[in-house]
């Protein structure tokens, strides 16, 4: 049988007798207390279900808010409110698709990838043997992380309004 010091100890201050408090504290925090079914309190102090002593006993668990640790809240900034504050909204943002060093950028339509993509014989025949189809997954990969993507994302989403 162990029994919680702290957790007796605070039942005690609280006004429960030091057998209850003792008996209640055993294997148990005063979370675990608080949860505890009048039902449950009683067999375990081993008083009956009707009596004076555990109403008063309920009546203190009751009265114990639940105690919450203080954690330090991680506070995240998006990205976009960072951009907002920090960066003027003039043409006077470094735009990484007119440096030198970045090969030429552009969206296409659909319909003109097939004739875009002619050079490097990217067409393959399909799966089901019914014409072509282009092999897309043989192209290098070009994530949402890069600038030149951002700038591509960013001109697009200002010359269409439908997207956010």
């Amino acid at each position: 049988m162990v029994v919680k010091s702290s957790t007796k100890k605070r039942l005690v201050e609280l006004g429960v007798q030091e057998e209850h408090a003792h008996k209640l504290a055993d294997d148990a925090n005063m979370d675990a207390i608080k949860q505890m079914s009048v039902e449950q309190v009683a067999k375990k102090v081993g008083i009956d279900t009707d009596s004076a002593e555990l109403e008063k006993i309920m009546g203190i668990i009751r009265e114990q808010g639940t105690r919450k640790r203080t954690r330090s809240r991680r506070i995240t900034i998006s990205q976009k409110a960072i951009d907002d504050d920090d960066i003027p909204t003039g043409n006077d943002r470094f735009n990484a698709l007119n440096h030198e060093l970045v090969p030429h950028h552009e969206l296409l339509p659909s319909e003109e990838e097939a004739t875009a993509l002619a050079p490097w014989k990217l067409e393959m025949p399909d799966i089901s043997g019914e014409g072509t189809r282009l092999a897309k997954e043989l192209l290098p990969k070009i994530l949402i992380t890069d600038p030149a993507v951002q700038a591509l994302k960013e001109m697009e989403e200002t010359a269409n309004d439908e997207l956010p």
